[in-house]
């Protein structure tokens, strides 16, 4: 019996399944949709689209490099709890997507999943149905990121925490030395979660921003609103280097030496290794950033099981 895509269509709407799967159904069933349903279920695909709609918003953020910190990877895997995420299992996954990322370089999320997984007969996305239903929680690869060049990867936390940085730099990536260096400054990262890399990278809008935010509070200052406008601008242009200090990494105050800056030390290993050394960008995933999690109200939840 043949189907059409509205048939496609419905099906997804009844299971919440893919529509590549539904039609994949429609298919096996010749078309009956109560067969297709069934097919779904017995493959699992249904239970899959139900845990779907629920909110992941723990997990890991995990990095990566490969044998000699020439490339790097960090990603963003994320599952409904936190015992998940202690979870073996899940771990693996976890290594597994980001070594799929490394050696396959896919340009988003959508292009890994069609990938077959490292060390595995299967795609990824069938290795995440595969733990979606062996685990029993909704499981989302959310964001990765993959550079190129000397890398130093960074996991704080056991996972809450993923950094990548990117260096130019002539001296061995395997140098322990260099690579005990690059943590040092992803840890800075991790701790500080630094916006900008340095002033140039700093918008021309969030500099007019800050600038306006510390007029106005200068002019709520007795002892400034009087002063004129031209004074007050010089007042705000010293304020901006303290802000540059604050959300630029290189011009930072390096966390383990309060004496140097980040770009400081930066100069200070590339001499002491003999070699010049360049940050050039970085990656900072925190897991479940920007996601809204689910607030239970358990007072309620037993009052109303009261009633």
């Amino acid at each position: 019996m043949a189907f059409t895509a509205q048939d496609v269509k419905a099906l997804r709407e009844k299971t919440g399944c893919g529509m590549m799967d539904c039609k994949k159904a429609l298919t096996q069933a010749n078309g009956d949709m109560d067969a297709a349903i069934d097919f779904l279920r017995e493959q699992g695909l249904a239970k899959q689209a139900k845990k779907a709609s629920r909110v992941a918003a723990e997990g890991i953020a995990f990095a990566i490099t490969n044998d000699d910190n020439t490339q790097g990877v960090v990603i963003e895997i994320n599952a409904e709890t936190d015992f998940v995420a202690k979870n073996a299992d899940f771990q693996a996954f976890v290594k597994t997507c980001a070594l799929t990322v490394l050696n396959n370089s896919p340009a988003d999320v959508e292009a890994l999943l069609a990938l077959k997984a490292e060390g595995s007969e299967m795609t990824v996305a069938e290795l995440l149905q595969e733990k979606v239903l062996t685990i029993g929680e909704n499981i989302q690869i959310r964001r990765f990121e993959k550079f190129d060049g000397a890398c130093v990867a960074y996991v704080h936390a056991g996972g809450k925490i993923g950094v990548l940085v990117n260096f130019d730099t002539d001296i061995d990536t395997t140098n322990p030395e260099f690579v005990a260096y690059g943590k040092d400054i992803a840890m800075q990262i991790a701790a500080l979660n630094t916006p900008y890399l340095s002033e140039a990278d700093v918008p021309e809008s969030v500099l007019a921003h800050e600038k306006e935010i510390m007029v106005a509070q200068m002019k709520q200052d007795p002892k400034m609103a009087n002063k004129p406008e031209q004074v007050l601008t010089k007042i705000v242009e010293g304020k901006i280097g303290k802000f540059y200090k604050e959300n630029c990494l290189v011009d930072q105050e390096f966390v383990k030496d309060s004496s140097l800056t980040v770009g400081k030390y930066t100069e200070a290993t590339a001499k002491k290794l003999s070699g010049s050394i360049t940050i050039k960008k970085f990656v900072r995933f925190e897991k479940g950033e920007g996601i809204e999690k689910k607030q239970d109200d358990f007072a309620a939840e037993v009052a109303s099981m009261v009633k």
